[in-house]
This record gives C-alpha cells, structure tokens and sequence, in this order.
C-alpha cells in the first residue's frame, strides 16, 4: 500500500458532533478519520482513535526522554565555556568523519 501523506481531519461545528455523536465515533473508531471539533468557528478539540492516542503518548515519552538528556548535558556542561564547547563538536565531527572515510577506503580496497 502506497503512503498516502498526513491524514486531514474532518472539520464539524460542536452542535453537528453532538447530533451525530454515536456516528462519529464509530466512524473514529473504525479508522475512517479524525475529526476536528469547532466552537464558535475555532478549532477547540480533536476526535481521534485511540491508535492516535497511543502514538501521541509514545511521542510525549520521547520529548520528555529527549528533553531529560538535554537538560542533563546542560549541568554537565554549565561551567564550560560555549566556544570551547563548539571546538570541542568540530574536533569530534571531524574525527567521525575521518573514520567514515577510513572505513570507506578500506570497503573499497576489500571490493578490488
């Protein structure tokens, strides 16, 4: 099955999700969308499966996991100066860099 990009959510007034709402939520439900809940003409709240709520959780675990290693390398790295810092990541690009390139030519001696 070929990918078919984002899915776009159905837009509804409050008033039509409430007349409809046994509807919509079977269509959720069964996979046949999200829909986006308007008040008063402004997007207030989505509709979403609960396959959707599984993969946002998921997603918050990561920022949250991300954002904890960030923090931590913060204090570790508090005192020292920033540009020292930037030579530092230079230095070491360069070093990965340089064994990528070793690593390549050793490929490429191996293939002759």
């Amino acid at each position: 099955m070929k990918d078919q990009g984002p899915i776009e959510p159905e837009i509804m007034s409050a008033s039509d999700v409430r007349q409809n709402f046994g509807t919509v939520v079977n269509r959720v439900a069964r996979g046949e969308g999200r829909i986006v809940v308007e008040k008063h003409g402004s997007p207030a709240v989505g509709i979403v499966s609960i396959e959707d709520v599984r993969r946002l959780r998921q997603m918050d675990t990561r920022v949250a996991e991300r954002r904890a290693l960030v923090d931590s390398v913060r204090k570790r790295f508090r005192d020292v100066d920033p540009d020292e810092i930037k030579q530092e990541i230079t230095k070491a690009f360069e070093e990965i860099r340089a064994e990528d390139r070793a690593r390549e030519r050793d490929v490429q001696a191996s293939v002759r």
